[in-house]
């Protein structure tokens, strides 16, 4: 499928009317090709770099279909931007209008341009025409200081999937937010699709949004594993029947895989590496962790892929353009990108072990949380874990686990017992936690990863 110029030049007065669902509202994106969401004064922002802040996700997915070619960037807000990071980020993006919610914050109003958006969608006496290759502007997750705004085209954050023919039996649903990559994503192969999408709500109830999938008839799902295990612990899960299944923004360890093909034994279970920088690398559907050393070996679908120093390192024309408002280099002189996701061979397999900038130091030795943490996700008691390390005057840190259970009934301390068992069976002594303590959650940061913290 050719991608249309704008996503709005994409629909077509005869599509068929394919909507985003709310959790209280929905709206039909189809109406947007000779309709509004903008009350008619999307010319005023020809030309200009937008500030997307809908606290809505249904005008968060509504507007760029509009400003897509009429406005030269859009840089896309994420529900949990820090207010005290919104000048550097104005400034950095020069940032000359804002669309949004009614409510926008205070922050915005010394901005010149102020446009309302709403998930309701008028007529339109006139559409500009469409002029601009618009930026498209995420902004990175997981950091301490003001995030990275990183410049895509639609072009490049469409290139994994823009060429697959439409299906219209497909309704897409998602646990992401669209203002992150991993949404953003989701949301462009449901308009390009010409299909429909069922938004995730902040602070909705897992069980409530699993009622609302299958209401829906969601057929593609996709979250982190994070969502999905904490999707697994649900009842409700058994009201969702997709037959496409994908987890990617975390490791994939073989335990929330194995879970996932027993929970819906029709349905394709992949999981993908993706980042803000890199785009969409590459996906694995063979239901095994890791991914085939023949991937790095070959150039597939255009992406090249290395492992140096332990780091999985891609060069690809998904590739963002560069950093906006910021000197540092987002590739390589090469070309490739290195996100700090870091990799080992075992046999003709690479397996993530974690990212550079999460080890913990035991007295000089590295450990990856994420490593013990999939040696303790086997458990079969086991539905969830976060080790994290703990301060110690001895070696300087100590290795510790907090375990979700999938049943409170368990025996808490026989359990612990075959943790520990199990991880002095398959790790290094240095890697065994100190101590296991069983905790009824654990915290999700608003990217749907596990937030992780150092004691």
């Amino acid at each position: 499928m050719a991608r249309a110029e704008t996503l709005r030049q994409h629909l077509s007065d005869n599509s068929p009317e394919r909507c985003f669902f709310g959790r209280a509202a929905r709206a039909c994106y189809s109406h947007l090709s000779r309709g509004t969401c903008l009350g008619g004064r999307l010319a005023e922002l020809t030309g200009t770099s937008v500030l997307l802040a809908a606290g809505n996700q249904l005008t968060a997915a509504l507007a760029p279909i509009e400003l897509d070619g009429v406005a030269r960037r859009i840089t896309i807000l994420p529900p949990d931007a820090a207010p005290e990071h919104f000048v550097a980020l104005i400034a950095g993006a020069e940032v000359d209008a804002v669309v949004g919610d009614l409510n926008s914050p205070s922050e915005f109003y010394d901005i010149p341009l102020r446009v309302a958006a709403s998930p309701e969608i008028g007529a339109a006496d006139t559409l500009p025409a469409p002029t601009f290759q618009t930026e498209w502007v995420m902004l990175t997750s997981g950091t301490t200081g003001v995030p990275k705004m990183v410049a895509h085209t639609v072009a490049g954050l469409t290139a994994s999937f823009a060429a697959k023919p439409p299906d219209p039996s497909i309704v897409w649903g998602t646990f992401y937010d669209i203002r992150r990559y991993g949404g953003l994503q989701i949301f462009l192969r449901a308009v390009l699709g010409g299909t429909s999408l069922v938004l995730s709500s902040a602070g909705e109830p897992v069980a409530e949004h699993l009622a609302r999938l299958g209401e829906h008839g969601v057929t593609h799902l996709l979250g982190t594993p994070t969502h999905w295990r904490r999707a697994l612990m649900s009842p409700a899960i058994r009201k969702i029947s997709p037959r496409y299944v994908r987890l990617s923004g975390e490791i994939a360890d073989q335990a929330i895989l194995d879970s996932l093909r027993a929970a819906f034994p029709r349905a394709v279970v992949s999981h993908a590496f993706a980042s803000t920088e890199a785009g969409v690398a590459f996906e694995v559907s063979d239901g095994l962790a890791g991914f085939p050393v023949s991937y790095v070996e070959q150039v597939r679908d255009g992406v090249e892929m290395k492992v140096e120093d332990g780091s999985l390192r891609i060069r690809s024309p998904r590739t963002a353009l560069r950093y906006v408002g910021s000197a540092a280099r987002l590739a390589d002189r090469d070309g490739f990108v290195d996100n700090g996701d870091m990799v080992e061979r075992r046999g003709d397999r690479y397996v993530f072990t974690g990212r550079r900038g999460g080890i913990i130091n035991i007295g000089g030795q590295k450990v990856h949380p994420e490593e013990v943490e999939a040696v303790i996700n086997r458990h079969p008691r086991v539905r969830m874990s976060l080790v994290r390390s703990k301060r110690s005057p001895i070696t300087g840190a100590l290795v510790v686990a907090d375990v979700v259970l999938r049943s409170g009934n368990d025996d808490v301390e026989a359990v612990k017992g075959d943790i520990l068992t199990l991880c002095r069976d398959a790790l290094p002594r240095h890697k065994v936690p100190a101590s296991i303590s069983i905790v009824p959650a654990l915290d999700v940061a608003a990217s749907g990863k596990l937030a992780r913290r150092q004691g």
